[in-house]
């Protein structure tokens, strides 16, 4: 995926918050206001809502477990495409590949559902994970918005 941050781009996000539950929700509500005027479908709102929403409560759940840390968003449009960067500078993911796996969570004593990454995965046209043990995790990902047309 292109490093969008070192793009040309028409608009920019960057926006960080401490690792609450109660910011998932404001995580998903920028992103929404961000994208608004590339006039999505409900549908790609709905997708992009729910990719943010998943990859911020990871961070929240499994980047930082029990502590306080901080959540990044940043977000770029280009040419139509929305790209995404959700990162944290928690415990990171010891195996990328197996966390990527239906139904594999580390909080099974969280009732989690290890279903994260595959509807990030559903929901948006490009998805990479970059992370590192004791350095956190990058969710990085890309929807092209046609905005109805």
């Amino acid at each position: 995926m292109e490093d969008f941050m070192n793009m040309d781009c028409e608009k920019r996000l960057l926006l960080e918050f401490d690792s609450k539950s109660e910011n998932e929700g404001f995580a998903r509500m920028m992103t929404s206001a961000f994208i608004a005027g590339m006039d999505p479908t409900l549908e790609e709102l709905a997708d992009v809502k729910t990719a943010v929403s998943e990859a911020v409560t990871n961070a929240i759940i499994h980047g930082y477990r029990d502590r306080t840390g901080t959540v990044t968003i940043r977000a770029a449009i280009h040419s139509r495409e929305l790209f995404v960067e959700i990162s944290d500078t928690g415990v990171g993911i010891e195996d990328v590949c197996q966390a990527m796996v239906p139904l594999y969570t580390t909080r099974p004593d969280m009732e989690r559902s290890g279903m994260g990454f595959s509807f990030m995965e559903a929901f948006m046209d490009e998805l990479e994970v970059h992370s590192g043990v004791g350095e956190g995790t990058r969710v990085r990902m890309k929807k092209k918005i046609s905005g109805g047309k």
